[in-house]
């Protein structure tokens, strides 16, 4: 049964990958109780995450309506785990819920999760991009290189109905669109692929600026092709 293991909120502590932003809430620690999730609304202004009681504080990279809540697999965590060779805790990733039995990696970019009976109604919006807060956290040589080789990234997801998530809660597909544009394969577009681009042009359900990040690369390609790699950790 694909449900959600656990529901992860921020344990904040300093940031030394970014000394403007001081503070990071990458560290997420399962808690027990349930949790209300709504839509946080824009970037700056808004509430950041989309999880009362957890907290954004890179607002230029993170959050926001797009980003209001992260899902990543306990299938994937352990595969990390054996290759890393280190204990992996649910929400050392980052992630807000801890997911199993979901190949989030499979997930069409806009299709509906309904968690629980009558929990919140949440739309796939776009992977996560790995980042410099996240290759300090793990303390891991070239983990932002490593991390988009293996194109594992979870998926960022928005909120279209509120309502109370908790550890047990079951998560049921009740919609996929008709494209084919999954969460790997508009990862993989994004960052080591750039041929998979064209694919992203005509998606409505991935957020603005990932639409045009992809138009713009898109064309600067045509004028003079060239390979993309990822940013150098």
């Amino acid at each position: 049964m694909s449900h959600v293991i656990s529901v992860n909120l921020a344990n904040p502590h300093p940031n030394p990958a970014k000394s403007g932003v001081g503070t990071t809430g990458i560290d997420k620690r399962p808690v027990d109780h349930p949790v209300e999730v709504r839509a946080p609304g824009p970037n700056y202004g808004g509430l950041g995450s989309g999880l009362v009681g957890d907290g954004v504080f890179d607002r230029q990279n993170h959050g926001g309506d797009d980003q209001a809540v992260y899902a990543y697999s306990r299938e994937n965590l352990d595969l990390w785990q054996r290759d890393l060779g280190r204990t992996l805790t649910n929400g050392m990733f980052g992630e807000n819920l801890t997911t199993s039995g979901v190949d989030v990696e499979a997930a069409l970019i806009g299709e509906h999760w309904r968690v629980g009976a009558a929990g919140p109604l949440l739309e796939v919006s776009v992977p996560r991009i790995p980042c410099a807060t996240f290759a300090s956290w793990l303390d891991e040589r070239r983990w932002v290189r490593t991390f988009t080789e293996r194109a594992l990234p979870g998926t960022y997801l928005r909120v279209l109905e509120p309502g109370e998530v908790r550890a047990g809660d079951r998560i049921t597909v009740e919609y996929r669109p008709e494209h084919d544009l999954t969460v790997g394969k508009c990862f993989r577009a994004l960052t080591i692929e750039p041929e998979l681009l064209p694919l992203l042009l005509d998606i409505e359900a991935l957020p603005g600026v990932a639409r045009e990040l992809a138009r713009k690369r898109t064309a600067a390609a045509i004028l003079a092709p060239a390979p993309f790699t990822p940013a150098a950790d």
